[in-house]
């Protein structure tokens, strides 16, 4: 189902508000902010974590478990894509008739009377959002945020900041990308996924140019490499949008080139009109010059300095998941990443593999979905097949239901036709870490890959690791 666009209301004017599931990662950053504007508010989760005691310590009335009774005197009721009708909390707002808003929606309501940057693409929004609230801030602006993952030098995914742009990672997956009030949109590619919500390639896309031609975006930002967003051009420039292309082809308003691999990290030469100079990371991989080089365009369209712009990107050392360093137990390396589709998957495992050196790369994923796996079970094989061990989990539902036929043996079957080495297919979790402990050896780098609590097992590994060295 698609989120449609709603009319926004400031967010002084929303009475008390109440988050259901408020500890997920795309809830609790603005629960966070709603707070510090000094909005009462209150949440509702299934289970207690430290995020839910993160926000309670910031004044925030947290609970575990749903109930009805929960709502207190909320005026307005914040949900995500993934809570379901039958939610108690929200089946009593309906029956109140509070407000109701997408988590979208609330997120864009902290956009207003700020100059919005709205960073979406089916790959590496994340990154290249976070990169952007990372260059903006060195260059000086202060920007606000909300990304989707926290950052590994603050800890945290939000800053309301004080300068005038206020950068979201925006989601396309349910279309709420088309609600955000964004004067710069950031498009970093554009691969068909998420078919379940938009039933066709052709309609996904078509949401992209939705997207970038809304009639607030005065610039769009745009991949001149990636298929996909070189075909919807056009018609982002018919809409009469300033566009900035970025990517290493020749056309590029940002051109990126002499790409090259660093320990641990990337370097290339960005030319830009009227600046040229290294761009050098931290993080690996020519997909994060890709993303970097997206964040500077969206610096230069905000009148910042290239020369700043280019040497606050040294400083940005990642986000939490994102090919993230684990542990290094007994000379193997592990590392984790929430890479879910095949795209991601290759990009991750190519630059897993620049970092291998004299041992062999191992994959460790788990499915996210009964329906992409059934969409992409193909895919995912021909990308995992560039490691040199794999190890296949069963599917992490999240919000579906199973499919008939479809699990995650789909996945290694089709690892199995094309890998060089051995593939095994693990269905639980559990099971996961042990059957890695039996495989890896001195000097090997293991990445487990996944959207689901994939990410549990890099530190069970490890553990076991320690208990036999």
């Amino acid at each position: 189902m698609l989120i449609e666009p709603v009319e926004l209301v400031g967010v002084a004017e929303l009475g008390a508000v109440h988050f259901i599931a408020i500890g997920g990662a795309g809830m609790s950053p603005i629960a966070a902010m709603y707070a510090a504007l000094g909005v009462p508010v209150s949440g509702s989760d299934q289970a207690d974590s430290p995020t839910l005691a993160g926000l309670a310590a910031l004044g925030i009335r947290t609970h575990v478990g749903h109930d009805a009774t929960q709502l207190g005197d909320a005026a307005t009721v914040v949900v995500s894509s993934a809570i379901r009708e039958t939610n108690p909390e929200l089946v009593e707002a309906r029956r109140r008739g509070l407000r109701i808003w997408h988590r979208s929606t609330a997120l864009a309501a902290l956009m207003l009377g700020r100059t919005g940057v709205a960073v979406t693409g089916t790959h590496g929004k994340t990154t290249t959002s976070a990169m952007t609230a990372v260059l903006l801030t060195g260059a000086g602006a202060d920007p606000g945020y909300v990304v989707g993952s926290a950052l590994t030098a603050t800890g945290r995914a939000w800053h309301l900041g004080g300068g005038a742009a206020f950068v979201v990672e925006a989601d396309e997956s349910d279309g709420s990308f088309r609600q955000y009030p964004a004067a710069i949109a950031v498009v970093t590619n554009v691969e068909a996924d998420h078919l379940d919500n938009w039933g066709t390639p052709a309609a996904y896309a078509a949401g992209f140019v939705d997207f970038a031609t809304a009639p607030g975006v005065v610039t769009v930002v745009i991949s001149a490499d990636d298929p996909g967003a070189v075909a919807l051009t056009p018609a982002i420039r018919r809409a009469g949008k300033h566009v900035v292309t970025v990517g290493e082809s020749a056309g590029a308003d940002v051109r990126l080139s002499a790409i090259e691999s660093t320990q641990g990290g990337s370097r290339a030469v960005l030319t830009a009109d009227g600046d040229r100079g290294d761009l050098v990371l931290a993080v690996p991989g020519r997909y994060n010059l890709h993303n970097a080089a997206a964040a500077y365009a969206v610096g230069r369209a905000l009148g910042l300095p290239g020369a700043a712009l280019r040497a606050a990107a040294s400083g940005f050392s990642g986000t939490s998941r994102r090919f993230e360093p684990v542990a290094e137990i007994a000379g193997v390396r592990i590392f984790d990443d929430y890479a879910h589709h095949p795209t991601e998957v290759a990009a991750t495992l190519t630059a897993a593999r620049g970092m291998v050196g004299g041992g062999r790369l191992v994959a460790c994923f788990q499915p996210h979905l009964f329906t992409r796996t059934r969409d992409f079970a193909g895919e995912f094989g021909r990308a995992l097949a560039l490691a040199d061990e794999i190890v296949v989990l069963g599917i992490y539902p999240a919000r579906e239901d199973p499919l008939p036929g479809v699990t995650g043996r789909l996945v290694a079957d089709a690892a199995q036709a094309l890998a060089t080495g051995p593939v095994h297919y693990v269905e639980t979790l559990a099971g996961a870490a042990p059957a890695l402990a039996a495989i890896v050896r001195p000097a090997d780098l293991v990445v487990t890959l996944g959207a689901g609590d994939v990410t549990r097992v890099g530190p069970e590994l490890a553990g076991l690791l320690e208990s036999i060295a």
